[in-house]
């Protein structure tokens, strides 16, 4: 029971469809409805047209608490939202519907864009410890020799001790990544404009140009945002300059690998896939990268899946939480950010 003057701040979901059921747990639910004024089953997927109780509710929502599909906030959105001071978001990017309108409103905005690193650094280090001891090589072998041993041709080359692994992006999950490696015997390449030598000391990593790193590694992992600036970064020079038998490793975003420069290379064998995400994001269905055993491909799952969408889920709760007693988000996100980060 709350007393009569009720001064939680009132609260609106809006998302894509099926993704609160995914997101927010019994308990979850609980929490919110005893932190906010919020209806937890009323869910809006669409604010341009609102229905008439979810016009309702957004016009006394001071939170929106935001998910993956969650529509665009545009002034004519915000004008029917005048009460609107945060937006907390249940995942990473705000890009999608976080826009100028609202910085000019001059809405808090905070994301879970940390605790869905985790898993994306999870599936990262997966990937780079499997490719080290060629497991796809050394499964594909098993199945088709079906022999004791016979699958171990070649396997002189495999194996994780005293790997290089070049990273490109200290963004969260590059850091997290990096953390990660912390226990094995790999020498770690970063490669980030942004990042000074003395912070990439810090972080026990060696500083160096993208080409460097392109040469000098076995395993390359990508980590930076998708922007103008790093469109098709690894493009043709830096996939030739890749030592023969090497790993690309992609859980970013696809337009950071020119995929028509990658196809020649995985194609003849030369090189090694772990892909997350393509562009376009479905690949064409006669595309090599379906049938190719050098080539992991797999469904954008490196992000939160699962019960790991409860992780983003609790961020953002804690959030809200902090609004409430009106201390500063822990993980704010500032317009600012949004020209380095996805």
């Amino acid at each position: 029971m709350h007393p009569a003057t009720d001064n939680r701040p009132a609260l609106l979901l809006s998302m894509g469809r099926g993704i609160a059921e995914r997101l927010l747990t019994d308990a979850h639910r609980a929490r919110l409805a005893a932190l906010t004024r919020t209806d937890p089953a009323l869910v809006a997927h669409d604010l341009t047209a609102p229905t008439p109780r979810v016009a309702a509710a957004l016009a006394e929502a001071e939170i929106l608490l935001t998910c993956w599909g969650a529509p665009p906030l545009t002034t004519d959105v915000l004008d029917r939202a005048p009460r609107l001071r945060a937006v907390v978001h249940a995942a990473g990017s705000v890009k999608h519907h976080v826009t100028a309108a609202c910085w000019h409103r001059g809405l808090a905005v905070t994301s879970a864009a940390a605790a869905n690193a985790l898993p994306v650094a999870e599936y990262t280090l997966a990937a780079i410890l499997f490719a080290g001891k060629q497991v796809l090589h050394a499964a594909l072998r098993y199945g088709e020799t079906r022999a004791d041993g016979a699958w171990t041709a070649g396997s002189e080359t495999s194996g994780n001790y005293r790997r290089t692994v070049g990273l490109v992006g200290a963004s969260r999950i590059g850091r997290r990544v990096i953390e990660l490696l912390r226990p094995f015997d790999f020498q770690v390449l970063l490669y980030d404009p942004y990042v000074t030598v003395p912070e990439a000391r810090a972080l026990g990593v060696e500083p160096v140009g993208l080409d460097e790193l392109c040469s000098r590694s076995t395993i390359v992992s990508v980590h930076a945002p998708q922007l103008p600036s790093t469109h098709r970064m690894i493009g043709a020079r830096q996939l030739a300059l890749m030592p023969d038998g090497a790993t690309l490793v992609n859980t970013a975003r696809g337009s950071l690998i020119d995929e028509a420069a990658l196809l020649p290379h995985v194609t003849s064998g030369r090189l090694h896939a772990v892909l997350d995400v393509t562009d376009p994001e479905l690949p064409p269905p006669d595309s090599p990268l379906w049938t190719l055993p050098n080539v992991l491909l797999t469904p954008h799952v490196a992000g939160s899946l699962g019960n790991e969408l409860h992780r983003m889920a609790d961020h953002a709760l804690e959030e809200v939480a902090r609004y409430g007693r009106g201390e500063p988000f822990a993980d704010p996100v500032r317009p600012s950010d949004l020209t380095r980060s996805a």
